[in-house]
């Protein structure tokens, strides 16, 4: 025997499906397909472990805001039963099984040709060193205030060359 509980159902706004629960006016099919669609700014970097690449990166609602977050901490998070209330401390939850530091700096490097296989620092914190053009709180200098002088010393006249259409047809080569 089997008790059916009759509950209020509300309407999809996208697909106008019967639903009990909306998350932004959407059943959970459309958000889902919808979080999913939405694209991560440029210079963006995990919230978490600090990864840049863009293909890697989703926005995800954590704490009633979108943060940008890798697919692995996105994951992971998602498979938390209780999600901790700041990000330091979702941080320090999900680092505990990555590594802090390089594990090659103790032992010999045993390889035939040595050299370091990737260049930059790796774990740096994101917007350091050649990213610096996509972080929008970099203030740049002002350009509009520096004025060149130049004296006629100064200059050279420079020839150029320059080609241009034949307006008449080439003579006929010469017969010897």
């Amino acid at each position: 025997m089997s008790v059916e509980i009759e509950r209020a159902t509300l309407p999809c706004g996208v697909c106008g499906a019967q639903v009990s629960e909306l998350r932004r006016g959407r059943c959970w099919g459309c958000y889902t397909r919808w979080s999913e669609s939405r694209p991560v700014g440029k210079g963006a970097a995990c919230v978490i472990c600090q990864e840049r690449r863009r293909s890697e990166l989703r926005l995800v609602e954590l704490q009633m805001k979108s943060r940008a977050l890798c697919h692995s901490c996105a994951g992971r998070i998602a498979r938390m039963e209780s999600v901790p209330t700041s990000i330091n401390a979702i941080r320090v939850i999900l680092e505990r099984e990555r590594r802090g530091r390089d594990r090659r700096d103790d032992g010999a490097d045993r390889r035939i040709f040595p050299r370091e296989r990737r260049v930059g620092e790796r774990r740096a914190p994101p917007r350091t060193g050649g990213n610096s053009d996509t972080d929008p709180h970099i203030l740049l200098p002002d350009f509009e205030e520096i004025v060149i002088e130049l004296v006629e010393a100064d200059l050279e006249s420079v020839e150029q060359t320059q080609v241009r259409e034949r307006t008449s047809p080439p003579a006929p080569p010469a017969e010897a």
